[in-house]
């Protein structure tokens, strides 16, 4: 088996795997993920859950007729959703496959992201009555997946415009952002844009943000990034890199800047954590108000 074989079998081995429920929001994830799959040469799973969400009490017990209808309505949810990852990418559609599932989608998702290669979805769901909840599924991701995870808001970002904007990636100077910056290069380099790289030094910002010795607090944090890109420059060539360095929260200042980026790269707990943290406050902070996808990555 050549070398390209063994790497087009692993593609195809890790997929991207999206969950869609029929709002907006995960079609929106759909078209992101799809986008994503073309750009890494990798197969595009897409899976919906038509599981009835019984909270703690007696199990609901579903005629043939009822699973019947709700595999035909989940049946229904991935044909658009195929047609709208079809139509994200016209003439480099990925190879394109679709589940429906009876499993709960949270647990479900998170044993299926040990053997994904990124797993996508949409910011919110149906609502708190209705199937899907990708609002908890996003955040359930987040916390336990085994692989990159994709949170796609409102905005997708793939169209014309947005697609010139660089990728933003949160830089700490722990070995806890490695795998982010280097997704981030990685990325850049396949959307042929920029990388923009920041560090905010101090956890405080507004009044309370030091001001005295700012000038050698600002070169210490200036070494610091450089040093976390140290090497990544030689092995993109093709990316330029844009270092930001800043006094005021990670969060705040990472979502300020994100205003002018297509998509935010950032680790799943950074300085300020234990390493047997689920999600970081920044990586949080982002989750719920960051507008343009977000990609929280844990070290596998």
């Amino acid at each position: 088996m050549t070398t390209e074989s063994a790497s087009r079998e692993t593609n195809l081995a890790f997929p991207i795997l999206a969950a869609v429920d029929g709002s907006a929001s995960s079609y929106q994830a759909v078209a992101w993920a799809a986008v994503e799959a073309a750009l890494h040469h990798r197969s595009l799973h897409i899976v919906t859950s038509m599981a009835i969400q019984t909270g703690f009490g007696p199990e609901m017990s579903l005629g043939e007729a009822d699973l019947e209808w709700l595999r035909d309505d989940g049946e229904r949810i991935l044909t658009e959703a195929a047609r709208v990852a079809r139509t994200a990418v016209p003439g480099a559609e990925p190879a394109i496959t679709t589940e429906v599932t009876f499993e709960l989608i949270i647990p479900m998702l998170i044993e299926r992201s040990a053997r994904a290669w990124m797993l996508v979805v949409g910011s919110r769901g149906m609502g708190a009555f209705q199937r899907g909840l990708l609002g908890s599924v996003s955040t359930a991701a987040t916390h336990h997946a085994r692989c990159p995870v994709a949170v796609v808001h409102g905005i997708a970002a793939i169209d014309a415009v947005s697609a010139r904007q660089p990728v933003l990636v949160g830089v700490d100077g722990t070995d806890n952002s490695v795998a982010a910056v280097e997704l981030a290069f990685e990325e850049a380099s396949r959307r042929k844009v920029d990388v923009v790289a920041l560090h905010a030094w101090s956890d405080t910002s507004g009044p309370d943000a030091p001001v005295r010795g700012w000038d050698g607090a600002r070169e210490s944090a200036e070494a610091v990034l450089a040093e976390s890109l140290a090497g990544w420059a030689d092995r993109y060539p093709d990316v330029a890199v844009r270092r930001v360095v800043t006094a005021g929260r990670p969060g705040r200042s990472l979502l300020d800047e994100s205003a002018n980026a297509q998509l935010v790269v950032v680790g799943s707990h950074g300085r300020g954590g234990f390493a047997s943290m689920l999600l970081g406050s920044t990586s949080n902070t982002l989750l719920h108000s960051v507008e343009v996808p977000l990609i929280v990555v844990r070290t596998r």
